[in-house]
Parts: structure tokens; C-alpha cells; sequence
């Protein structure tokens, strides 16, 4: 029992500690502006993303040659985003305001999504200069 006891605890504080660490991460990337290339490439027009568009936008950044700095990052906002999908789901019925909160992370989520995307477009453009300066 108390083995048992250790051990929900002991995941109670991973979690506490990773969703800190994501809404972090989303954090710092909420500061940052897409550029206008960015934002020809997925059809925003604005700071605002809808959740749903996250996908679609993490597949778009897996088209886009890893800078090799935000493989861990890409997937540890992936897991919370699912996470925060199945608590929205959860608290549907019995708590909107938390539905709408869990709602919004997830808009923070499609938008740390196409930041990561703007940095890898970013990171082609310099590696297709550096070829072309090379010849």
C-alpha cells in the first residue's frame, strides 16, 4: 500500500514539474513574432491560432530540416497538447470554464507550434544561403 502510495505521488510531481516545464516553454515563445513568411506559409493573419490547427502545423515543421535544438521541445508541447485534449474532453459537461481555459492553452500550444515552424523556415533559409554562397 504504501509502494502504492509513493508511487502516485511520485507521478503527481511529474506531472506538476512537466506541465510547468511546457507552459514555459510555451511562455517564451508566445513572445515572439511570426515573420510575414511565417504567416503566408500557414494562413495566420494575426497572433491568434486556433487549437485545432496545431496538426497541422506540427506537420508542417516536420517537412522543414531540423535545426537541431527543438526536437525534445516540439515533442514534449505535443504530449501536453494531448493531455490538455483529454482534459477539455473531460470537463466538457461538468466545468466549461476549465473547458475554455484547457481551450486556450491549446491555441498556445498551435501557436508555440508555428513559432517552431518560422525558427525552422528560418534555419533552411540560412542553410540554402550558406550552399549558395559556397559555389
Amino acid at each position: 500500500m504504501i509502494a502504492a502510495l509513493i508511487f502516485v505521488i511520485a507521478i503527481a510531481g511529474f506531472l506538476q514539474f512537466f506541465v510547468s516545464y511546457c507552459r514555459s516553454l510555451i511562455a517564451a515563445y508566445e513572445r515572439v513574432d511570426l515573420s510575414d513568411q511565417a504567416r503566408e506559409v500557414t494562413g495566420i493573419s494575426n497572433r491568434h491560432v486556433a487549437g485545432q490547427d496545431f496538426e497541422r502545423l506540427l506537420q508542417l515543421v516536420r517537412m522543414c530540416p531540423e535545426p537541431g535544438d527543438d526536437g525534445r521541445e516540439i515533442g514534449a508541447v505535443r504530449t501536453y497538447f494531448g493531455l490538455l485534449t483529454i482534459a477539455r474532453a473531460a470537463f466538457r459537461k461538468i466545468a466549461p470554464a476549465l473547458e475554455r481555459r484547457m481551450e486556450r492553452e491549446r491555441q498556445s500550444c498551435a501557436y508555440f507550434a508555428a513559432v517552431a515552424l518560422d525558427r525552422r523556415i528560418a534555419h533552411s533559409r540560412g542553410l540554402m544561403a550558406s550552399q549558395l554562397s559556397e559555389h
